[in-house]
């Protein structure tokens, strides 16, 4: 059964609709904000989104400063009265969790042990302990991301017993690092994001309004047209990137946000600022979770869950804030005078913090939580407690022999390799597993996400002009010297020109395009994981970077050309050029993604010399046999014969003694070009086989 939810439209988007129609047959639009009512003049015209939207913020923020009186007037309010576009109910997530364990294959490790509980729609969970506790193990197990680990217990989704990864639409992971694309701004990275993953049908207005209200709430305005930075260029302050890495979260509208110590390294007005702009989707419906690490007490006092794990990944309370001090009081543990509480919970779990004198260890906390509860509890917690008082004053040595604690090496060195082959086997595994969208949330499909893409990459290629201008000015200079260096003999039709060519252009080449996924697989890994399209992110890639492709042999061959002066013609020379550079950066790509980038640019180097020089020997050799097999022959045989088709009369003798020693052929020139255009996309395809199989989720 099909229905058609006919969507009332808002005063904000007719609004846009006729400006963007007719914008001189409007004198302006009026903003009404309590008794005063605000317009536009006519002379300013408005025929953009963003412009209608910085005029509305501006003459709200000049109506905030007049009205500092009226406590009820937020900015929130003011928009909601100026655009009367109604709120958007989200659809709610609980995530009940019952006995959740999570062991290390291969080591039989617990990262997670006995944990359960609730996170409830509308509410702000901290999830805290020491170091050890498995903080982001839990969120992980939580999400579906554990890789490398046997899970036991139950997730509950709604009450339901359904993957986490089915409802990745509509759920935000903030991660611990600040993975921002630095050479955009910070709208730009905000409006990116809610492009690409708020829902398609939702008019642009609508996004466009979301997008602000998260730049407030998040105190981004005066940044907004800032530069995020990057390692190189600075850019704007650690703290308001760390909020920029949230906002990409918030933009999407999630209905379960989960954020990995995001005050880490913020000073208390930012956290209390990025802890509000929380609260702020919690009272639209928004389950948020946290991880948090030791937060001031004003600070504290503004969650409404606590879940307090210990090392080994016990829990040792899950409940109110506002209860957790009376728990811990009913077991004997007051919190002093002047002392942040959650402080002193870490403190006590770390064992700094020394129990009164009432037989209770910080290692019986977890149990004694489980035993509050009626929990069920694994036999061998209850016999290390028993345990655990008589061997009190044993403290007698145990000595091993050299060969017990060498087998003992041994046997951890094979349960770390296990536990990494276990790790990406499950890695691969859910890159590859489809699930069953239950977000009700139909995103931009391929196409419409590879326009999106195709955009921010070029905004980027242009900010990197810098870098693209010294890469076009080693080219000249290489093509100057091996043009001046490269002796012309009519003898070998200009084989050494040739030779360093093949040397020099696809190792320059391939340095190069190593950029293109070298430095944003953070990036991707984030993206991908969100539900983003990884063959429109590829494709964009690839097509800005066949402008380089078109114009490098150009720039080269401006040089070399001029100063070897070979008797082919200029074109031949940049048709071999350009299927060369076309090969030599898809294998750039594969290498890119698969190897890290030290190896990756060894192997960049390492290629180009030593395939040429194989593709140099005698086709008799059993290395010239080889070299059969390799894009450096294909592209030397192209070059020699576009130059020895030149040579006519007493040359032929020449010509066809050299072509039969190199094992060359006339009409091999359009099948060598076919095979390096071929090679080029294997290389492509097997490039993005890599892409969605050796990542990080």
């Amino acid at each position: 059964m099909s229905h058609a939810k006919a969507k009332k439209q808002t005063n904000l988007t007719k609004m846009v609709q006729e400006l963007e129609e007719d914008p001189d047959s409007h004198d302006g639009f009026n903003i009404e904000i309590g008794d005063k009512k605000m317009k536009m003049p006519k002379a300013e015209k408005l025929q953009t989104k963003s412009q209608i939207f910085k005029y509305a913020y501006g003459q709200i923020e000049k109506e905030k400063a007049m009205q500092e009186q009226n406590k009820n007037l937020t900015f929130s309010g003011v928009v909601s009265m100026a655009s009367d576009i109604e709120i958007r109910t989200r659809p709610p997530i609980e995530v009940c969790f019952k006995d959740l364990t999570l062991t290390l294959k291969g080591k039989n490790k617990h990262l997670l042990r006995c944990v359960s509980g609730k996170l409830s729609p509308g509410r702000v969970s901290a999830v805290m302990g020491p170091s050890g506790a498995g903080k982001t193990t839990f969120l992980s197990a939580l999400t579906g991301k554990a890789a490398g680990c046997t899970m036991n217990g139950v997730i509950l989704i709604n009450g339901k017993n359904e993957p986490m990864q089915s409802y990745k639409k509509i759920i935000g992971f903030v991660p611990q690092d600040d993975i921002v694309h630095g050479n955009l701004t910070v709208e730009e990275n905000l409006w990116f994001s809610a492009r690409c993953r708020l829902a398609a049908d939702l008019p642009k207005p609508e996004k466009v309004l979301v997008v602000e209200r998260v730049i407030e709430s998040l105190g981004l305005q005066p940044v907004r047209d800032s530069i995020v930075g990057t390692v190189e260029k600075r850019g704007i302050s650690g703290g308001q990137r760390k909020r920029v890495n949230v906002g990409l979260e918030m933009v999407m509208e999630p209905s379960l946000l989960i954020l990995d110590e995001p005050t880490s390294g913020l000073d208390s007005s930012s956290s209390q600022l990025l802890l509000r702009a929380t609260r702020r989707e919690a009272l639209e419906g928004v389950n948020v979770c946290m991880v948090v690490h030791q937060p001031s007490y004003s600070l504290f006092r503004m969650f409404d869950d606590l879940i307090l794990l210990a090392k080994g990944g016990l829990t040792v309370y899950h409940g109110p804030v506002k209860t957790v001090e009376e728990y811990f009081a009913g077991i004997g543990i007051t919190v002093p005078d002047r002392v942040n509480p959650p402080d002193h919970f870490i403190d006590i779990l770390e064992g700094i913090y020394k129990l009164p004198s009432t037989g209770l260890s910080y290692k019986d906390l977890p149990l004694r939580w489980m035993l509050h509860n009626g929990y069920p509890i694994p036999p061998d917690m209850l016999d290390s407690s028993g345990s655990r008082a008589s061997s009190v004053g044993d403290n007698s040595a145990d000595l091993t022999s050299p060969a017990t604690v060498t087998s003992e090496q041994s046997a951890d060195l094979w349960a770390d390799v296990k536990s990494n082959v276990e790790q990406k086997k499950d890695r691969m595994r859910f890159n590859f597993l489809a699930w069953t969208d239950l977000s009700n949330r139909k995103t931009p499909g391929v196409l419409l996400q590879y326009k999106y893409f195709l955009g921010r990459v070029g905004k980027q290629r242009l900010r990197e002009a810098r870098i693209q201008a010294v890469d076009f000015l080693i080219l000249l200079l290489a093509g100057l010297c091996l043009g001046t260096l490269a002796e012309v003999s009519d003898e070998t039709f200009g084989f050494m020109g040739y030779l360093y060519t093949v040397i020099a252009v696809p190792l320059l080449t391939k340095i190069a395009a190593l950029r293109s996924f070298s430095l944003d697989k953070l990036h991707y890994w984030r993206e991908s994981a969100s539900g983003m399209s990884s063959l429109a992110y590829f494709m964009a890639k690839d097509t800005v970077d066949h402008i380089n492709t078109i114009i490098k042999p150009a720039v080269y061959l401006s040089m070399f050309y001029f100063f070897n002066n070979p008797r082919s013609s200029i074109l031949d020379n940049y048709l071999v050029l350009l299927c060369v550079v076309y090969c030599v950066t898809g294998i750039a790509y594969a290498l890119a993604i698969y190897f890290q980038p030290g190896q990756a640019q060894l192997w960049s180097v390492l290629l180009p010399v030593v395939l040429t020089l194989i593709a140099s020997k005698d086709s008799s050799s059993l290395t010239g046999k080889v070299g059969d097999y390799i894009y450096s022959k294909w592209a030397l045989e192209a070059f020699i014969i576009a130059n020895a088709k030149r040579y006519s009369g007493v040359w032929l003798i020449t010509r066809c003694g050299v072509l039969r020693k190199r094992g060359y052929a006339l009409d091999h020139w359009y099948p060598c070009l076919l095979k390096l255009i071929l090679l080029g996309a294997i290389s492509r395809c097997v490039a993005f086989f890599l892409l969605i199989t050796f990542q990080k989720k």
